[in-house]
């Protein structure tokens, strides 16, 4: 139960996130909707193809189908309300990736794989949905610009691991790694920190 709702607050924020770069791109209903789900969705899927959980979690589960279109309808009729767009997406694109590699990591462990593998399932898991929300958007992907974005959910996932050796409750292993890929992903923002880049700038 207490992974379902992780599952379930983190699809609700890559939905809206979603919802908000297809609105700032001013697409029609359909468009939104569509965004908004592949958002909430890619990553999930791309997770459980590879491990082979199939038909996918939201295939055989229709409480996401209600989530994400709840949380569209939502987003679109209060996006009055959501101030400072760039914002808001950042803040709801933050807490969906630490929801989102907690859970591909829990999805790991279940499927028994190396530790290594359940932070590279999780970080998957979290980004992927963005990167296609950000493609179908015409836009390079947060993971392949110098932002620290697929970086938190690897230093997420290395801290799940670490303090698997002091804690034994895995719901609070599950809170304090989700919020350790938050913490980080919103330090790197506010103090400009950012990945090094292969080329040099002209000046």
């Amino acid at each position: 139960m207490f992974i379902q709702t992780i599952d379930i607050l983190g699809t609700i924020a890559f939905t809206i996130s979603g919802v908000l770069v297809a609105m700032n791109k001013k697409m029609d209903a359909f468009g939104v909707f569509i965004i908004a789900f592949v958002t909430a969705i890619g990553g999930g899927t791309l997770r459980d193809v590879l491990i082979g959980a199939t038909p996918v979690f939201w295939m055989v589960n229709m409480t996401f189908i209600i989530v994400i279109s709840a949380s569209v309808f939502f987003a679109v009729i209060f996006r009055n309300h959501i101030k400072h767009l760039r914002k808001s997406l950042f803040l709801f694109d933050t807490i969906g990736i630490g929801l989102y590699t907690v859970i591909g990591i829990e999805k790991g462990i279940a499927a028994d794989l190396n530790p290594l593998i359940c932070i590279a399932l999780g970080t998957m898991s979290a980004c992927f949905g963005g990167v296609i929300r950000d493609i179908l958007c015409n836009e390079i992907p947060v993971i392949f610009r110098k932002e620290v974005y697929a970086s938190a959910c690897i230093i997420g996932g290395l801290s799940y691991f670490l303090m698997l050796q002091f804690l034994e409750v895995q719901n609070y292993l599950f809170i304090i790694a989700g919020a350790v890929v938050i913490i980080v992903r919103l330090v790197a923002v506010i103090f400009k920190v950012s990945l090094p880049s292969l080329y040099k700038t002209k000046t």
